[in-house]
């Protein structure tokens, strides 16, 4: 008897997953289904400045050099600390390179090395103003960007018009198809500041500066693109 029943309750169990890849295969894909994207922009100054104190050193063996560099970026590092300031006027090392040169015959015949301070911050004045005052070290990169308070303001501002264009998008298709309107189905929103920003070399000419003359830079303006992309069922 036991026997029977669990043969049974085998068979019911394959008629139902039957049914239900039939059930499955029947359905149809979803009909009036739109798939579209709107963007917004938003320009906005520029208010983080990020520049690059560089120097390099050549001698005869590895512990020289690393010496020289190691003085040098304290020394640097000793100034810029004066005028640092949380979020003005940040201050840390870069990149440190120490390396090997051969000559023809594949034999070292020196070292040379470089080493990087980087002074980055929104106050401007204050950074051009400490990097005029370090004379261990020269200008070499210059970068702008967005501090993550403009920035974020600027993604709000960003997403609200990409909505709003998004919306007015779904709006104008639905009734150009000859549909009433639209539902909501999914939707994702993702965003990025448009043109990034590449450091650039400052010329050799302008690498030394007075102690009260500050660096000349200008800032320009980036544009930050908020994305919205999903698809709407129209009704």
């Amino acid at each position: 008897m036991k026997k029977i029943s669990w043969m049974a309750a085998c068979a019911a169990l394959a008629a139902a997953a039957a049914a239900g890849n039939a059930t499955a295969q029947n359905i149809a894909p979803p009909q009036n289904v739109l798939q579209l994207t709107a963007s917004g922009s938003v320009e906005v100054q520029q208010d983080m400045l990020s520049m690059t104190l560089t120097t390099t050193r050549d001698a005869t063996d590895a512990a020289t050099v690393q010496s020289q560099l190691k003085a040098a970026v304290d020394a640097a590092l000793a100034e810029a600390r004066k005028n640092a300031q949380p979020g003005q006027l940040d201050v840390q090392t870069g990149n440190f390179s120490l390396s090997p040169r051969y000559t023809r015959e594949g034999k070292i015949n020196g070292w040379q090395g470089s080493a990087e301070v980087v002074l980055e911050g929104r106050d401007f004045p204050r950074i051009t103003q400490t990097a005029g005052r370090i004379t261990t070290l020269n200008v070499g990169n210059v970068g702008f960007a967005l501090s993550r308070e403009q920035r974020a303001k600027s993604e709000t501002e960003a997403q609200t018009i990409a909505i709003e264009n998004f919306k007015q998008k779904a709006t104008t298709l639905a009734k150009g198809f000859g549909f009433s309107g639209y539902t909501l189905r999914e939707v994702s929103v993702n965003a990025n500041e448009g043109g990034p920003i590449r450091p650039r070399a400052m010329a050799a000419q302008a690498k030394s500066f007075s102690a009260d003359a500050p660096v000349p830079v200008e800032a320009g303006k980036t544009s930050v693109v908020v994305n919205v992309s999903g698809s709407v069922q129209l009704k």
